[in-house]
């Protein structure tokens, strides 16, 4: 499934961002896959930020959209057809005039949507993921959209999405009924896009919590001009992720109707990923502060998310359902791989936010990083204990071949 993203990539970093973006869209989108972390059940929801000058290609990243809209416009037909019918039965209902001691209220359908937009009030995003059983997306191509709502009065709901990566339960008033609300195990996943400097007016500084929630990629400037005009077939970009979300759709069918479904590393990988977490640790502590130990250590949960959701992508491959899920050597390295990237890239940005005590400089949108290997394309032969030091993200060639899934 991820060849077939990649196949319409015109670049090692736009083959990155496609992959990264794919995965952030499906991780809210595969219902009764979980495992166990840390001794705690975990789902494969990602958040992710890529993060660009204007005009550098974050903009492909709208094509994701496509490979779960599908999912998004049955739940709206569903909802449609659920409102018409309660409007018949609240109509028979205010119609039935003294009768009513007899008969029962209707109850308001619940909101169902896959797309949460970032602009909402607290309120409502929390009812949003309520009424669908906890789980949402947010898609937002200008990371200034939740930045602002963050900073309003009326949509400051951080906290909640802090919470929500951890799956930790979200309490909220609903005002309408003056009703206390619990939202259990919320799978909330994400996909931002924003300038350096939208980085710096969402995450203000270095030791606000959300950043190593985060999984950032810094999409260097290319001066490059693509031939607009290169390709001379039939199908464009749009129609190409369509079909991709048509697939997926399908996939999302089955999946529901499934029983859960429970992922888990082999011992060797287990052992493998606790060694090469541990050096990471001490080194990035070493080399960026005690401040970025939250980041490595949010990032071994997420390295278990994206082992988990190629691992699940398999399925779609073979077909094969069962209860246990145990992760392929293969697709192992290629999330570790993928991790020790993203390593480099949540450094690079970590280091361009001030510390708390200090006010936000320009750095963010004028700093160069250094030049090393950056692509997160896993390979099938990656070192096993792969810890160079952080190497901010930029332009390179590819390090290896997408999974076959």
């Amino acid at each position: 499934f991820l060849e077939k993203v990649v196949s319409q990539s015109n670049s090692p970093e736009d083959a990155d961002i496609l992959i990264l973006g794919t995965m952030a869209v499906i991780s809210a989108c595969l219902p009764h896959i979980l495992g166990v972390y840390a001794d705690r059940t975990v789902y494969p929801n990602l958040f992710l930020f890529v993060t660009a000058k204007a005009s550098s290609g974050k903009g492909r990243l709208a094509l994701c959209r496509y490979i779960v809209e599908p999912i998004h416009d049955r739940l709206r037909e569903i909802n449609e057809a659920e409102t018409i019918e309660y409007k018949h039965k609240l109509a028979e209902y205010n119609a039935a005039g003294k009768k009513k001691v007899d008969m029962e209220k209707p109850e308001e359908p619940p909101m169902r949507m896959l797309f949460i937009p970032a602009n909402s009030s607290a309120t409502a995003v929390y009812q949003v993921l309520g009424d669908n059983g906890g789980t949402g997306l947010m898609f937002e191509t200008e990371g200034d959209t939740l930045a602002n709502t963050f900073g309003s009065d009326y949509g400051n709901y951080s906290d909640g999405f802090r919470k929500a990566f951890h799956h930790e339960t979200i309490s909220y008033i609903r005002r309408k009924d003056r009703e206390y609300v619990n939202i259990k195990n919320p799978r909330l996943s994400t996909l931002l896009t924003g300038t350096p400097r939208q980085v710096l007016n969402l995450i203000t500084d270095a030791e606000n919590g959300l950043f190593s929630r985060v999984i950032f990629y810094f999409l260097d400037l290319r001066l490059v001009w693509n031939d607009v005009f290169s390709t001379h077939s039939d199908t464009t970009l749009d129609e190409h992720f369509q079909r991709l979300g048509q697939e997926f759709h399908d996939f999302h069918t089955i999946l529901e109707k499934s029983n859960d479904i429970r992922f888990s590393l082999t011992p060797s990988q287990a052992a493998d990923f606790n060694e090469r977490f541990s050096a990471w640790q001490t080194e990035y502590s070493d080399r960026c502060g005690d401040e970025f130990v939250a980041s490595v250590r949010r990032l071994g949960l997420i390295t278990f998310r994206l082992a988990m959701i190629l691992s699940a992508l398999r399925i779609m491959e073979d077909g094969i359902i069962e209860d246990r899920l145990t992760c392929l050597d293969t697709d192992y390295q290629s999330a570790m791989t993928m991790a020790s990237v993203i390593l480099r890239h949540n450094a690079h940005v970590f280091l361009t936010l001030p510390k708390a005590d200090t006010a936000p400089s320009n750095n963010a949108s004028s700093s160069k990083p250094c030049r090393q290997s950056s692509t997160v394309r896993p390979t099938q032969n990656s070192p096993p204990h792969s810890t160079s030091p952080p190497a901010p993200p930029t332009a390179s060639s590819a390090v290896g071949a997408i999974p076959a899934n």
